[in-house]
């Protein structure tokens, strides 16, 4: 076969070969394969494509900047030169965000601090920032939080906290009911179910709980979701529980939400329905301090910010972006396997042996081989 590839299958083809693509090695690969290549994989996002693929939440990123760089993008048409750099720049910040994505890292607790929450029954004594503390008991004192009394057991309510990073992959959410050891029959004040949501504040500058609280705000105009999980069931036992999501979840903005749903247990001298909680970590991983997200004035949008210059030692040695393209033969072995399971696609669709081995190396081998005359 002679020609570029590119040029054979088609524009169309192409793109939906390209999407196969799941991880940013592979993508960095191909466009450095050649000039049209990459041009290829630049103008039509496969960077942004994949980190969406991953995690739908990204589809929220507006556009990307670098504060090294102080392009702002430009209305299309203007600039053929200026329209290519805003591309190139959108498919580097990208790729190193896939690289991050997927980067394997262990998981550990990534709460920095709890916002509030939507009641307390005794301030500070029985406040959120309890359940930070994994001991039911800190100095012999009870540790937990608790919520007013209700006495309609279906009002819900809500814990919130701020992660340690504005970009976090929750995996996980570990809650602990209370069992009031204090009181007779060591009830346990748990709720029937829970639901997370994952976002941001509207105004990074406020003071977002403060006004909630205060009433001067409420909750659906303080604070913006781009995931909501679904709901689970939750057992009235006094042990750590672990809720974990259908799927890793990105959350944008590092603020995680914790509805707490129906009431189980009424207090035996008021008659009031409480849930109380004495523990709650959100298990995942925060991306490098490179990266950062600022809102706009726009409804689930957000602007995603990397800061090249700015060095995390948990994760530069896997920001490599896709000029580093020396991969291991099993990743390249992995890349050509991919192509394979997709020749069908199109009828007709033969390797050529030579093309084939120049691009990947000797894997022919077994049924994936193919005589020249076929």
């Amino acid at each position: 076969m002679e020609g570029d590839l590119l040029e054979w299958l088609g524009c169309d083809m192409s793109i939906k070969v390209l999407m196969y693509l799941d991880h940013p090695s592979d993508i960095g690969r191909v466009s450095c394969l050649s000039r049209s290549w990459r041009q290829f994989v630049i103008a039509n996002g496969f960077c942004k494509k994949l980190c969406i693929k991953k995690f739908p939440e990204a589809e929220c990123f507006t556009h990307v900047t670098e504060p090294s760089n102080s392009m702002e993008p430009v209305e299309v048409g203007t600039s053929n030169y200026l329209e290519w750099e805003i591309l190139e720049r959108e498919h580097r910040v990208y790729a190193h965000l896939a690289r991050a994505l997927t980067s394997p890292v262990k998981m550990k607790d990534c709460i920095e601090y709890s916002m509030g929450a939507s009641s307390t029954d005794n301030y500070p004594d029985e406040g959120i920032d309890n359940t930070l503390d994994p001991s039911d008991r800190v100095g012999g004192t009870p540790s937990y939080w608790s919520s007013k009394g209700e006495e309609d057991p279906e009002v819900p309510e809500a814990l919130y906290y701020r992660l340690t990073s504005t970009l976090c992959i929750v995996d996980e959410i570990k809650i602990q009911p209370f069992q009031v050891f204090f009181q007779d029959g060591n009830l346990i004040y748990s709720a029937q179910a829970v639901r997370f949501k994952m976002g941001h504040v509207v105004d990074m500058a406020s003071n977002t709980m403060n006004e909630v609280m205060a009433g001067q705000r409420s909750v659906d105009d303080a604070f913006i979701w781009t995931y909501v999980s679904p709901k689970f069931p939750m057992a009235q036992k006094n042990c750590l529980q672990t809720f974990k999501l259908p799927q890793p979840v990105l959350c944008i903005g590092g603020v995680v939400q914790i509805e707490l749903l129906g009431r189980v247990q009424r207090h035996e001298l008021d008659g009031l329905y409480y849930i109380c909680m004495c523990h709650v970590q959100v298990l995942g991983r925060p991306l490098s301090v490179a990266f950062d997200v600022h809102t706009i004035n726009f409804p689930r949008k957000c602007v995603l910010t990397y800061s090249a210059d700015v060095k995390d030692c948990s994760l530069s040695s896997r920001m490599a972006s896709e000029e580093e393209c020396s991969g291991t033969p099993g990743g390249l072995l992995g890349f050509a396997a991919r192509f394979r399971q997709i020749r069908q696609i199109r009828a007709g669709w033969i390797w050529d042996r030579a093309f084939q081995n120049t691009w990947f190396g000797n894997v022919a081998g077994g049924e994936n081989s193919e005589s020249d005359d076929e």
